[in-house]
């Protein structure tokens, strides 16, 4: 049997790099994250401070400024889009309108370009009932404002 001189090299350099990659995939994603741009930025902090609203008692009035005037929202992605600030607002009070306390807890928001997207849980405390729901909300931007959003409930 003849020894290929250069196995033991190539095991070193594969088990290098393999070891590398799973480094890599241990770190957090925010590590690996390319930096946002300013743009980015500013349409996460709109995402988030919208989200803010939902804090019990929810400011419906400030609501209608953060969306375009031809703003499109699906509550769920099996439901039909409601289009329009104040269809929007009408929609969402209809739901929540009567809790008592509710939140939307963001667990992580990110962007690329004007999209936003962020993980969060929405608790509402309702007179007959708690709920929570894990969602996952996108967003898409235009100057500034939410122009279309979708959440997809799991």
């Amino acid at each position: 049997m003849t020894k290929n001189a250069d196995s033991g090299t190539s095991r070193r350099i594969f088990l290098a790099t393999a070891g590398a990659g799973a480094a890599a995939l241990a770190l957090p994603r925010a590590a690996l994250a390319a930096a946002l741009t300013p743009a980015e930025k500013a349409n996460v902090k709109v995402v988030n401070d919208f989200c803010a609203l939902f804090t019990a008692p929810i400011d419906w009035d400030g609501m209608a400024a953060f969306l375009t005037a031809d703003c499109i929202y699906r509550p769920t992605q099996t439901m039909d889009p409601v289009t329009g600030p104040e269809a929007i607002v009408d929609m969402l009070r209809g739901f929540a309108g009567s809790a008592t306390a509710s939140e939307f807890e963001v667990i992580d928001t990110w962007a690329r370009g004007p999209v936003v997207v962020n993980d969060r849980i929405d608790r509402f405390t309702l007179p007959d009932q708690s709920m929570e729901i894990p969602v996952v909300g996108v967003f898409h931007m235009i100057d500034g404002k939410i122009a279309e959003w979708t959440d997809f409930t799991f």
